[in-house]
């Protein structure tokens, strides 16, 4: 990999970075409460506004297992013992030829939001530069958590194209020029780890290129990017990353392989890593000079002060940042989001 540094347009220094990025989960009363609150206190430092995924959503990927539970052909069984989440799992009974997964939900949600999201900025209520942003798992997640493992090979097909036309619903009907799409990307890190067993033959290269995929599943005018995770289910990683050197490869292998620009990725930082050797493998990262860099590095328990010790760490390694949570907000109580809200602006300068 070539080393070639980066900034991110109009990004000024890195212990005040220019910008923040919500990952997506806000667990707020609903849309309209999200786009109004997160608005008023971070319009004008973000570049793109995710619907919160409120409600029954707020269990991220695994609020679409009804689908799986619907559908002709799978059967439920429990999960593996010591696993990650406690979902039960669909097993494969039927010739995957036949298999047709029952509609997952994301193209609804997103209509539903996005129409909120229209109204509102016609109200003057959102920043005119902010784009509506849709948060979808790679496929990758609902196999490892929603489908036991001697299934999922054979499952995977049927969920990319009932996902596929779904995003095709959503490309449909809502402005190019209004919206992004952000893939997800957890379980495909517990791949590349290996922590989880892979499905496929090779494991790196598996994942990149179902990533590649879904990226260029998506128009060039509609921005796309990035989520990289170490999972947050009872607010716990699956593994604790021992520094960025995975997530920063899996960055710079989706840089090469990816054709469409990539207009964001954001990594996690743990609340207790505000050491520079955790950031060191990011002075290996080549990303073009138009991907913006997001570093989830504020956590609610230290606030200001952790954060500031972990962007002192950062700046060891890399510049030109932007900074979020390592993940979504959700599954806090919603009283605590104003508050955490508020850090963002302060830690943060505005992009308009």
């Amino acid at each position: 990999m070539n080393v070639r540094m980066t900034r991110a347009p109009g990004a000024r220094t890195a212990d005040r970075p220019r910008g923040v990025h919500l990952v997506g989960s806000v667990p707020l009363a609903d849309n309209e409460a999200v786009f109004r609150s997160v608005s008023a206190i971070l319009g004008g430092h973000l570049r793109r506004l995710p619907d919160g995924e409120t409600g029954k959503r707020s269990r991220w990927n695994s609020w679409t297992a009804p689908s799986y539970e619907r559908t002709e052909g799978l059967v439920l069984t429990d999960p593996p013992v010591g696993s990650y989440t406690p979902w039960k799992q669909a097993r494969l009974v039927i010739d995957p030829s036949r298999l047709v997964l029952e509609r997952l939900g994301f193209a609804d949600a997103a209509l539903d939001s996005y129409q909120v999201f229209a109204r509102l900025k016609k109200e003057g209520v959102l920043p005119p530069h902010v784009r509506f942003q849709v948060c979808l798992p790679s496929p990758i997640a609902p196999m490892i958590l929603l489908v036991e493992e001697g299934s999922r090979a054979a499952v995977e097909p049927a969920h990319v194209r009932q996902l596929t036309a779904e995003l095709t619903e959503i490309l449909d009907a809502i402005p190019h020029d209004q919206l992004a799409i952000q893939w997800d990307v957890c379980q495909d890190v517990g791949i590349w780890e290996g922590y989880y067993p892979a499905y496929f033959d090779d494991p790196k290269a598996g994942v990149t290129e179902r990533l590649r995929q879904r990226a260029h599943d998506i128009p060039v005018d509609v921005e796309m990017g990035f989520h990289l995770c170490y999972g947050d289910f009872g607010h716990k990683h699956f593994m604790q990353p021992a520094d960025t050197a995975t997530v920063a490869e899996i960055a710079g292998s989706l840089a090469a392989a990816i054709e469409r620009p990539v207009n964001w990725i954001h990594l996690p930082v743990p609340a207790d890593r505000d050491d520079a050797s955790y950031f060191a493998p990011l002075k290996e990262l080549a990303l073009d000079p138009a991907t913006e860099l997001y570093l989830g590095l504020i956590h609610e328990r230290d606030e200001a002060a952790g954060a500031r010790r972990r962007l002192r760490a950062a700046a060891t390694a890399v510049s030109g940042f932007g900074i979020a949570t390592e993940c979504g907000f959700g599954r806090r109580a919603p009283e605590t989001i104003p508050a955490l809200l508020r850090l963002h602006s302060e830690l943060a300068d505005p992009v308009a």
